[in-house]
């Protein structure tokens, strides 16, 4: 199961599942439907906050998100990346899956008291405690990557931040450096595939 095969590390995620020939069939969850086709993959259009049961799935990838200003306030934020992310893993795991991936972000800690990293880290202490066998978190830092091929409004300030890391890479550490999603969503599905036991965090730095 993927859900959020829309978003720039989704569409990426997809695609390495795709790549995958010993996968039989990839079940899409999202709004709409992913830009991505294949045979293998079973496209369902869902309201996250009222998901109906699932078919059957070995393993879950997770890659909602959104951010304040597209959502239009910290509730509407929370509703997708706290509470739709929570509902997909509910719904995996109660339709057999015991491996999860999921995308978070650098910063992620539910003692922040930066509203955004706060409700990263809340999503991951509840993710935890769901009963996953293997539970992989990826924390990039800023993502790089074609939002335009996606129909995704531009991000002003991912713009700057991505010119100024170019001009300033030596000087920053590599945990903080933009990442493309292509390497999050490989780094991704390769620690889900491994299936080691508990939870375990990918850093920006180590997925580089």
């Amino acid at each position: 199961m993927v859900a959020g095969a829309t978003g720039l590390v989704g569409r990426e995620v997809l695609a390495a599942l795709l790549a995958d020939r010993h996968i039989r069939t990839i079940h899409v969850l999202g709004r709409k439907a992913p830009a991505l086709q294949d045979p293998r993959i079973v496209d369902h259009r869902v309201d996250f906050g009222r998901l109906p049961a699932l078919p059957a799935v070995d393993e879950a990838y997770i890659a909602l998100g959104t951010t304040i200003k597209v959502a239009g306030s910290q509730a509407a934020f929370r509703a997708v990346d706290h509470d739709a992310v929570l509902a997909a893993a509910r719904a995996a795991h109660a339709a057999g899956a015991r491996r999860l991936g999921v995308v978070s972000a650098m910063g992620a800690d539910a003692a922040s008291r930066v509203f955004y990293n706060r409700t990263k880290g809340e999503m991951e202490q509840a993710l935890g405690a769901i009963g996953y066998t293997c539970l992989v978190v990826a924390r990039p830092s800023l993502l790089a990557g074609d939002r335009s091929r996606l129909g995704q409004p531009e991000r002003v300030g991912e713009r700057i931040g991505l010119q100024l890391s170019r001009l300033l890479r030596g000087l920053i550490p590599p945990n903080y450096r933009p990442i493309p999603a292509h390497r999050v969503a490989a780094s991704l599905v390769a620690a889900v595939n491994q299936g080691t036991p508990g939870q375990r965090v990918l850093l920006s730095g180590a997925m580089q």
